[in-house]
């Protein structure tokens, strides 16, 4: 018997978009939190797997990156792409009471309140790729132009 997954808000927005996604689950390892380790227990190409970043900007305030897996952002492009002189990582006690969601568990789907998001331009050579779902141990599998769409995001050079 196949065990039933539970969906999560981000999942709900999807559904009610009419957005067609899947909901995978993985193992959790509480130590290693990293894209990098979902890519490998998904048995995925780590370029695919994208995590979300949620930034500062000195003029715009608060904005997402969404970037695959294995690359960090660049503060500069990200500011340069955002219209900001400066952007800076939030600190992670920030993330839940500003987005809703933990580390590791941050979809750019579905945050308390949209903020302006920026997805690095990579996303746009692949069919499928992978974001959280909002919750540890389970990522969404999506179309890029799905995710683009429903995140109003605007897509950019942003890895260093």
């Amino acid at each position: 018997m196949k065990e039933k997954i539970s969906k999560t808000n981000a999942a709900r927005i999807l559904d009610k978009s009419k957005v067609p996604y899947k909901l995978v689950p993985y193992e959790v390892d509480e130590d290693d939190l990293s894209a990098r380790h979902v890519a490998n227990v998904l048995g995925e190409n780590i370029e695919q797997v994208f995590k979300t970043l949620v930034l500062h900007g000195d003029k715009t305030g608060h904005l997402v990156c969404v970037v695959p897996g294995d690359h960090e952002v660049d503060l500069k492009k990200v500011a340069r792409a955002s219209g900001n002189k400066k952007c800076d990582m939030i600190a992670v006690k920030e993330l839940l009471p500003l987005t809703g969601y933990i580390r590791g568990g941050c979809s750019p789907v579905g945050m308390k309140k949209h903020f302006p998001t920026f997805i690095h331009s990579t996303i746009e050579g692949f069919d499928k790729i992978w974001v959280s779902a909002g919750i540890r141990g389970l990522q969404i599998e999506i179309a890029p132009k799905d995710l683009i769409r429903e995140v109003r995001a605007s897509v950019a050079d942003i890895i260093a």
